[in-house]
């Protein structure tokens, strides 16, 4: 009975071996829509990665970016390392092993320039970039690799590029502050997707914490180079250590959502994380846009699960 419950859970793991995560989102009464479980993964994702960008971006204000990622990196590690130990999750092969790794370099990279973009200007408007491009780079390998988009994903396309060009757009001729730093960002995030999607066995949880030791090794190998251990205050050193364990389980949490349900809707749903970072900006720090750089936020967010479809 109790593995009737698990829906979408392979059921040859017993609820105790599931993560907590699992148990709690995919633990539903009966006769509610099968879709209810993986929606329910892609959304708490979506929560955890906005979080998780908000802290960091947030801490990097005060902190020397690569060395509160690392930090982030290594806590996401340890943390999902011990979740995966604890429920006895199947262990990946070599090949995808190799792909976790190869993605979360590109993503490990890619998280510090992030939240050096959202230290140096607003999150509300760099977060959107990044995310745009994360999505958009991976739907064009799709489409050259699989055949031409349909009509909402290239409408998507176009939307996209209004919204960056929006927001991108200064008054005073300069464009805003990070914007640069979000595009190199969104172009690592997509290599971390393109990268993790490889991996085609193994654990969301042991291939979550792989992708954390990529990460690590290239903004740790960083922060070796720059020598700075100590540009770091205590408080931003606490919001890393969360960061990095909401940052990994919503990596958990996202193959999760593809595991249990399909791909393309788990990819709609989490895509839309930077909504979260964009509001927390606005309650914590009560970021304010002009009408035009809002529109283009819009059109940037809207155009995520467009090209994402």
């Amino acid at each position: 009975m109790a593995l009737q419950l698990l829906a979408g859970v392979p059921s040859e793991r017993p609820a105790y071996l599931c993560p907590w995560y699992a148990r709690i989102f995919a633990i539903t009464p009966m006769g509610l829509p099968g879709e209810f479980v993986p929606t329910s993964y892609a959304l708490a994702a979506v929560f955890a990665w906005g979080t998780s960008d908000f802290l960091g971006g947030y801490a990097s204000r005060r902190a020397n970016a690569f060395l509160l990622t690392t930090l982030a990196h290594a806590s996401g590690l340890v943390f999902m390392l011990l979740l995966a130990a604890r429920t006895h999750a199947q262990f990946p092969s070599a090949a995808s092993r190799f792909w976790a790794v190869v993605g979360g370099i590109s993503g490990g990279a890619a998280l510090a320039l992030f939240y050096r973009a959202l230290a140096a200007g607003r999150m509300g408007l760099v977060a959107p970039v990044a995310a745009v491009l994360g999505a958009a780079i991976p739907a064009m390998f799709l489409m050259m690799t699989e055949g031409p988009p349909g009509v909402v994903r290239f409408a998507g396309f176009v939307v996209a590029v209004v919204g960056i060009w929006l927001i991108s757009r200064s008054e005073d001729g300069r464009g805003p502050e990070g914007i640069g730093l979000a595009v190199l960002a969104g172009v690592g995030f997509a290599g971390f997707f393109l990268g993790i999607s490889q991996a085609k066995d193994g654990s969301p949880e042991w291939l979550a914490a792989i992708s954390r030791v990529g990460a690590l090794i290239v903004t740790g190998l960083i922060v070796l180079v720059q020598n700075k251990f100590r540009d770091m205050t205590r408080a931003s050193a606490g919001l890393g250590l969360l960061a990095g364990c909401l940052d990994t389980s919503g990596t958990a949490l996202f193959l999760w959502a593809t595991r249990t349900g399909r791909l393309d809707s788990a990819v709609v749903l989490t895509s839309l994380y930077p909504a979260v970072t964009v509001l927390l900006a606005r309650l914590v720090l009560d970021e304010h846009f002009t009408r035009r750089k809002a529109l283009g936020m819009v059109a940037a967010l809207l155009a995520i699960p467009m090209i994402a479809r």
